[in-house]
């Protein structure tokens, strides 16, 4: 659980909610936190995450040793 003390929401004006999307797209941004994570902590689908990203132009850092592990993932389940 992440709680954020009423004065840095209030330095900021922003909402709660807010400062945990802007902290999920820093962290992600930063590949601190995987998409799955990150869109969590913001409270969002993977779908309004996704655009989210998009709009602020932030890379989805989905990298080729990823796409590898879903491909083996996919994979298994064709032989199951």
């Amino acid at each position: 659980m992440l709680i954020i003390d009423d004065e840095f929401v209030q330095a900021t004006q922003k909402s709660e909610q807010e400062l945990r999307v802007e902290i999920a797209l820093l962290l992600y941004a930063q590949e601190m936190l995987s998409f799955g994570q990150a869109r969590k902590l913001a409270g969002m689908d993977a779908i309004e995450f996704e655009q989210l990203l998009f709009t602020r132009k932030i890379p989805n850092a989905y990298s080729e040793h990823d796409l590898d592990s879903d491909l083996a993932t996919l994979e298994q389940f064709k032989h199951t």
